[in-house]
């Protein structure tokens, strides 16, 4: 389990990135244990970077993934299917909405969330999307633009897993146009027909809105080619009465969306390095075990030199990017 640590300041860390050939790397052992200054997987030195609580959630997050998200990959993928006790793996492993102070999330910092993405999508984007839904697109709204008795009855079921949120924004005549959605929210009485335009001003507002009520219905979208691990569905609401006290008050506008799908990106750009770590770690592996001719594979320099240009010069330079999005 996450839990708050003691403040760790940046100000020793050093920032100046040093160069492949600068990097010496330890014979033997693990290749994934960070056994020593230098390594081969963090040739700029980013590591240093992060503070202890940051690495100390990043190993966290990599023993979760190992252990519980791996074995379970491929029967979700084959048969499209997604185990929701792996949610409350999550929660009990404190990786759900770490970035939120109190109400049961760890209250870390962005680039810890990252690293949980990052270890996530390791095994597959399946996975690394159900952790940003939760995380960016459902508690994080919460826990901004909610009120104090909303953030307290759903942010602590949603850290623990026992409550799984989804996020409704756009429409099938619509896509990437947000802001044409033609769903409308009208004021009857004292409560709101949701989603989304409210008829009193035209402005575009959020609403909680829960799976049992009355006229919504959550069809799970059949036939993927991707993602498979993990429901995509339609979010249909047929005269769907909503209390006013399910209404989100901190936000109008576009900007309320926004602020989730911006949040979720972040996890999504650290996610696409995890996934491709993890396929130069096993294209890695491979042309060292994979003997021709009575040596390996690895031997040969073309080999070498394809490696070392995506290994450096392209996921390595994208782990970097990553990383500096979160300083100035």
């Amino acid at each position: 389990m996450l839990s708050r640590l003691a403040s760790q300041g940046r100000g020793a860390h050093s920032r100046s990135f040093c160069t492949a050939a600068a990097a010496k790397v330890k014979q033997g052992g693990d290749p994934f244990k960070w056994d020593h200054d230098t390594h081969w997987r963090d040739m700029f030195m980013l590591e240093d970077m992060l503070t202890e609580e940051e690495r100390l959630i990043r190993d966290s997050a990599r023993a979760f993934a190992d252990s519980v998200l791996m074995p379970t990959v491929l029967d979700g993928f084959r048969n499209e299917t997604f185990n929701k006790d792996i949610f409350l793996e999550f929660g009990k492993n404190g990786l759900l909405g770490p970035f939120i102070e109190g109400y049961g999330c760890a209250g870390a910092s962005s680039v810890a969330y990252g690293l949980i993405a990052r270890e996530v999508e390791r095994v597959d984007s399946a996975f690394r999307s159900a952790f940003s839904v939760q995380s960016s697109l459902v508690m994080h709204p919460i826990n901004l633009f909610g009120t104090e008795e909303q953030k307290s009855r759903w942010l602590p079921e949603l850290a623990t897993g026992t409550k799984i949120g989804c996020f409704g924004l756009t429409e099938p005549n619509h896509g990437s146009d947000p802001s044409g959605m033609e769903t409308a929210a009208k004021k009857v009485d004292d409560v709101c027909v949701v989603w989304a335009k409210c008829d009193t001003d035209g402005q575009v507002r959020g609403f909680l809105v829960e799976t049992e009520w009355k006229g919504v219905s959550c069809p799970k979208i059949l036939g993927k080619f991707s993602l498979r691990a993990s429901p995509t569905g339609m979010i249909l609401m047929d005269d769907v009465f909503v209390p006013e006290s399910s209404l989100l008050p901190g936000v109008t506008g576009m900007k309320g969306p926004f602020a989730c799908l911006n949040s979720a990106r972040l996890g999504i750009a650290w996610g696409v390095v995890g996934a491709a770590e993890y396929c130069m770690g096993v294209a890695r592996q491979y042309t060292m075990d994979r003997k021709q001719f009575g040596r390996p594979l690895a031997a040969n320099q073309v080999i070498r030199r394809r490696r070392c240009v995506c290994f450096i010069s392209r996921l390595r330079h994208s782990e970097k990017s990553v990383f500096l999005l979160l300083w100035p």
